[in-house]
């Protein structure tokens, strides 16, 4: 009767921690630490970026960052601020607070081409139609007729960057799983020298310009970010978490 009542309260346990969510981790205080200057009047997107909005958003998607022990999911959560701190930074080496207090200072891509429609916006910097038209798709919003919405509504700016995070674009995997374990490279991967951790997603987003040529400014500045807030949540930053020796996919 005893094992059976710890069995019980065990599966108990697990689905409540299940059921907490991206908030138990990445509360207001938190997303305001990340995020300290994203409301400066430098900024161009201040006030756009709010704690409730990416909540919605995060609830959207019930496995990002929510699979795994506290330790993956404190990292997988660091990890997508990182990278989209980086898409959306305003800092500089010298900035009040440092480089990394400057996350999420703008909502659209910096000089785009305005002959461009589908240019960079929201967190990941959703670009290209086909990204826009898949994204749309899968989020019930018609985001090819419509594409700055994703510059105007917060929520949805939200979704498109965790709808980018959550699914892969193969041969290139998705964020999530990457961050989750779960990912096993094929043999073009590890021969390619692409391996599980932070730097592999670097290569997801980014990597045909950033992977596979030595320490590149863009890519140190992602990972300046990831230990930074993996600092502020208490996690490890795992292995692997550099690009430097990686072949971009398809590359």
């Amino acid at each position: 009767l005893l094992a059976l009542t710890v069995v019980a309260m065990m599966n108990t346990f697990c689905y409540v921690s299940a059921q907490q969510g991206v908030a138990f981790i990445i509360t207001e205080d938190i997303f305001n630490e990340f995020l300290k200057h994203r409301n400066d009047g430098a900024c161009a997107a201040k006030g756009f970026y709010t704690y409730n909005s990416f909540i919605l958003a995060a609830n959207r998607f019930p496995s990002f960052g929510n699979v795994g022990n506290l330790e993956t999911r404190k990292r997988e959560l660091a990890a997508f601020f990182a990278q989209t701190s980086h898409e959306t930074t305003g800092g500089w080496e010298t900035a009040p607070d440092g480089p990394y207090a400057w996350g999420y200072c703008f909502k659209e891509e910096q000089d785009a081409d305005p002959e461009e429609m589908y240019y960079g916006r929201g967190p990941i910097q959703l670009t290209g139609k086909n990204n826009y038209e898949a994204a749309g798709k899968a989020l019930g919003y018609d985001l090819i007729n419509n594409p700055n919405i994703v510059a105007s509504n917060p929520t949805i700016s939200f979704k498109t960057a965790v709808w980018f995070w959550m699914n892969p674009q193969p041969p290139k995997p998705s964020s999530h799983i990457v961050m989750i374990g779960k990912w096993s490279p094929s043999g073009s991967d590890t021969a390619a020298g692409r391996v599980p951790g932070y730097g592999v997603v670097t290569n997801i987003i980014n990597g045909g310009v950033e992977c596979g040529r030595g320490s590149d400014s863009n890519q140190e500045d992602r990972i300046g970010f990831y230990k930074k807030y993996c600092d502020i949540l208490g996690a490890s930053y795992g292995s692997n978490i550099d690009c430097n020796s990686q072949r971009s996919f398809g590359g």
